[in-house]
């Protein structure tokens, strides 16, 4: 997830958001650095707690995270046609903060985000959004 830190620096640059500090930047990498390589773990708890965002039913989860090309497609949203992609599969806003609400408890449970790390995360975390929805609303942050 290398791309969320670089989103959330490259968001750095636009006046609506607020830039991460050297420091902040480094508190979201360690937390990440924790739980990077647990994508099937985090898609589950995702899945499980929003079934929705899954668009299956609950009793193929199993199966379906099994599937490390889905865990793959969905980790990497910010594929070079992210956005139609995303658009074309009816991801909604509610749906993205559903996946932002339970992917930053599980980094919270899981790492030590807390604190000034927290803070950092949740700024990084709102400057990716901002992007990801500017986009989505057809306002692109260059």
């Amino acid at each position: 997830m290398k791309f969320l830190i670089v989103l959330a620096l490259i968001a750095a640059v636009s006046a609506d958001l607020k830039p991460l500090s050297k420091e902040q930047a480094d508190e979201v990498r360690h937390a990440w650095d924790k739980v990077k390589h647990n994508e099937v773990e985090i898609l589950h708890e995702i899945f499980k707690a929003h079934p929705d965002i899954q668009n299956n039913s609950h009793n193929s989860l199993e199966r379906t995270l099994n599937k490390s090309r889905i865990c793959c497609q969905l980790l990497r949203l910010a594929s070079t046609k992210w956005d139609k992609t995303i658009k074309k599969r009816g991801v909604t806003k509610e749906q993205f903060n559903e996946f932002r609400s339970t992917l930053t408890d599980y980094v919270k449970h899981h790492s030590s985000l807390d604190g000034d790390a927290e803070h950092a995360w949740n700024q990084a975390i709102d400057n990716i959004f901002f992007i990801i929805f500017s986009n989505l609303d057809g306002h692109p942050v260059v």
